[in-house]
């Protein structure tokens, strides 16, 4: 059974004030992938992310999402600032947060958001710091919650702006492990920007290759073989 489609790229165009960043992109998410997005600073993945979010409409083509994700079914962990770090709420509050969007006109909170909050906490190990104050973990502990958040949004997708930056080595290892998890035993699909290719391609099954002489969409092993695969590996090397 083909899984179902989440969503559709058809050639695709984006960017800003009619200034094309990214185009003809043609890409295909489905349920339970997980989707390893590269290229260099500047080429579009950002862009893309916008445009995936339905933050940015396309400039030419046509983005379509599935009816889940059009109701709010996608988790997004962006990139974090200092002054998100320094956010002085506890842990607790972060994660809770992420109901927002399910919240439509009640001013509290449901149950079953508070249980969904308490039960991605512990999924996540970070249970026992839920009355600590945000700002005061570690980076590593931080982008659980922030991860712990994105749950409570996400039913069918995650999206992923390079989660493990700021991390020491043994926080992002721990951070790709969690997210292999939440795909493989629990079917949620991921996209993730990333520059850490090595560590990235041990998980991914698909790669999406952004750059300035054109894009490439494949396989982790087509991917690698690529004329993009191998130049992107020296430059990194």
């Amino acid at each position: 059974m083909t899984p179902r489609e989440l969503i559709v790229c058809r050639d695709v165009s984006l960017g800003y004030e009619g200034q094309c960043v990214l185009s003809h992109l043609d890409l295909t998410i489905r349920e339970g992938d997980y989707l390893c997005v590269v290229g260099d600073n500047g080429s579009g993945k950002s862009t893309l992310i916008r445009g995936l979010l339905g933050l940015l409409p396309p400039l030419s083509g046509e983005i379509c999402r599935s009816k889940e994700l059009m109701e709010g079914a996608v988790g997004y962990l962006p990139q974090q600032t200092r002054a998100q770090r320094d956010f002085p709420a506890t842990v607790y509050e972060v994660v809770l947060s992420g109901c927002l969007n399910g919240r439509k006109n009640r001013f509290f909170y449901t149950a079953a958001q508070k249980s969904a909050a308490m039960m991605n906490l512990g999924k996540l190990g970070v249970l026992e710091l839920k009355d600590q104050c945000y700002r005061d973990l570690s980076g590593g502990q931080q982008q659980r919650v922030l991860l712990a958040r994105a749950l409570c949004a996400a039913s069918r997708l995650l999206i992923l702006d390079e989660p493990i930056t700021g991390l020491d080595p043994a926080a992002a290892q721990d951070l790709y492990k969690t997210l292999r998890y939440l795909n493989e035993k629990e079917g949620m699909a991921i996209v993730m920007v990333t520059h850490d290719l090595k560590t990235a391609l041990g998980s991914a099954r698909t790669v999406l290759h952004i750059g300035r002489s054109g894009v490439f969409c494949g396989t982790t092993a087509e991917y690698l073989s690529s004329p993009q695969g191998r130049r992107f590996q020296e430059a990194q090397s």
